[in-house]
């Protein structure tokens, strides 16, 4: 993937997305396609073919697809999963009808079985049942993940998946249905400070243990896979910090400022028990995150308040 190549990122709003652009622009790749409003819908078929059919984008990433945390997956199942469905199915032919070189679709650690074994193995996708609470996204993630090896199969494309750790970083969702757990805590911290609060309620036991991955640095891990991954097999696109969400809760609490009690509704979902990935295909490229999780913590946090800052009250998903 020189610089003087065209290159597409499907999803370049998204918080992946845009880490994607600005890392890839920062590199000098002076051939990036379909930014801004001249992205086609990466659910309509006839968008997505007249733009690659005129732009015949060499390299592509797909980081397109509604998420949300375990709110947003209990309350639409449906629609995430469709939303996701229809980028795979578009955006997958597409780069193989029009003579994309290389293809990298992110799916999720949510593809994993609930009950996992850890850290996380590729050889483990769909060894077992998959968490309840986001089972929908989950199968359509896996069919993305799946119709890349299908087309391998039968066409030899060079279309692999990328299961990244859970994301967060400048740009990220803050609204109170969709965001995903950090930004979820930052927008909640926030507000009982703001407020004079002097109790945070927070789902689940606190218990469960996540990886997370600022949004900059799984963005260089993407261009490193697309570089110098070969392999046919996925790719876990991990290596950041692993927490438990109350030792999380206390970390963004003092990011925030907030010094009252933060207290765990244990009637709540926890959604998986942990979720970490076994990275080393991805060390193997030479990569490692570069940003400490404490400070990419209080980059997120500035920019929710440059952005974002008011005091509503969300659900911590």
């Amino acid at each position: 993937m020189r610089t003087d190549q065209t290159v597409f990122v499907a999803g370049g709003g998204s918080l992946v997305g845009a880490a994607l652009l600005r890392q890839l622009e920062r590199r000098g790749f002076a051939g990036l396609v379909g930014r801004g409003d001249d992205e086609p819908d990466p659910t309509d078929p006839n968008q997505v073919g007249a733009f690659f059919q005129a732009e015949r984008p060499e390299y592509v990433f797909v980081a397109a697809g509604h998420s949300g945390g375990i709110a947003a997956n209990q309350h639409y199942p449906a629609a995430l999963m469709l939303d996701n469905l229809r980028v795979a199915a578009t955006v997958i032919p597409a780069a193989y009808r029009y003579g994309t070189r290389k293809l990298l679709y992110l799916a999720s650690s949510c593809a994993y079985p609930r009950e996992c074994s850890q850290p996380m193995r590729v050889e483990s996708l769909l060894a077992g049942p998959l968490e309840p609470t986001n089972e929908s996204y989950a199968v359509a993630k896996l069919a993305g993940l799946k119709l890349c090896e299908a087309y391998q199969r039968q066409y030899g494309a060079h279309f692999v998946a990328g299961i990244p750790a859970n994301p967060f970083g400048p740009g990220d969702d803050f609204r109170p249905e969709e965001s995903h757990v950090i930004p979820a805590l930052l927008r909640r911290m926030h507000g009982a400070r703001e407020e004079g609060r002097g109790v945070v309620e927070l789902w689940g036991t606190g218990a469960p243990r996540r990886e997370f991955l600022f949004a900059d640095d799984l963005a260089e891990a993407c261009i490193a896979a697309m570089q110098r991954y070969q392999d046919a097999a996925p790719i876990n696109l991990g290596g950041g910090e692993t927490l438990s969400i109350r030792d999380l809760a206390e970390a963004v609490a003092e990011v925030v400022g907030y010094r009252g009690a933060i207290r765990f509704d244990p009637t709540r979902p926890d959604g998986m028990p942990e979720k970490r990935l076994d990275a080393t295909a991805l060390r193997r490229l030479g990569w490692r995150p570069a940003t400490p999780f404490r400070e990419a913590l209080a980059a997120t946090y500035r920019w929710f308040l440059a952005h974002h800052a008011a005091p509503e009250v969300v659900h911590v998903g």
